[in-house]
């Protein structure tokens, strides 16, 4: 679904060249569930910007192979990023308008969406009625709204609690599940990304690079059972060293 092959970025910063990411190559399947972590500044979210298509990058190519798919990327940003002026329902309903979809036909596909992220009885509430984690379901429904076959979300739990981030991991999971989305989703979070995904990528300090890729021999459906797995205790202390070994070597 998606093959990066050898995609570097180098930013122009007070006349100076500031290399992002170094020459990076991988490929992730249809469907499957990847985490991106790393050292902060490292590239990942300029990884995910590049692969939506928001930056170019300076040598190296992406593919999507999406097929015939008007918009093959829905993106989920740190910041949920909503009109503040619209509710819930129009604001998952905006990127239906925006590609000028009739509203006989986008009103159910809104419908589901709501029910999707558990929204249902705040369709009318504006942005600022919500919490931080409601906010963020109201994104992800809003990235799904066309139904794009790759999801990519850049940090979208790191501003709420523990326990809203614990159940938005779930959620994420059921979502994940019921729709078979290809997800990449960066995360300073090592737990986080060993509990969700099928296969985590470690990033080096700046200029980023792939360091190490784990597959998660985790069985699915996971839960709070998964977290007592000695497997998923040994995956996060794997990562945990990786990543002071990158900071180590800044």
């Amino acid at each position: 679904m998606i093959e990066i092959e050898g995609i570097s970025k180098v930013f122009r910063l007070r006349g100076k060249s500031v290399a992002a990411l170094e020459p990076l190559t991988h490929a992730v399947p249809d469907g499957r569930f990847v985490a991106v972590v790393g050292p902060s500044g490292c590239g990942k979210s300029t990884l995910l910007r590049l692969i939506a298509g928001l930056e170019t990058p300076t040598s190296g190519t992406i593919r999507l192979a999406a097929g015939p798919v008007k918009r093959p990327v829905g993106f989920v940003f740190q910041d949920a990023v909503l009109l503040p002026w619209k509710s819930v329902e129009a604001n998952i309903r905006f990127p239906l308008d925006t590609a000028g979809m009739e509203r006989a036909r986008s009103e159910p596909i809104v419908r589901e969406l709501v029910e999707l992220v558990g929204l249902r009885g705040f369709e009318q509430a504006l942005p600022r009625q919500l919490s931080g984690g409601m906010r963020q379901r109201a994104a992800i429904a809003r990235a799904l709204a066309d139904d794009p076959p790759i999801l990519l979300m850049d940090e979208p739990f790191s501003a709420v609690d523990l326990l809203t981030r614990e159940t938005l991991n779930d959620e994420l999971l059921r979502i994940w599940q019921r729709t078979g989305k290809t997800v990449m989703l960066v995360t300073h979070s090592v737990e986080e990304a060993a509990y969700l995904a099928d296969e985590v990528m470690v990033m080096s300090a700046r200029p980023g690079r792939l360091q190490r890729t784990y597959t998660v021999d985790l069985p699915r459906p996971r839960s709070e059972e998964t977290k007592l797995d000695r497997a998923y205790h040994e995956l996060v202390a794997a990562l945990r060293r990786d990543l002071r070994g990158g900071e180590a070597a800044r």
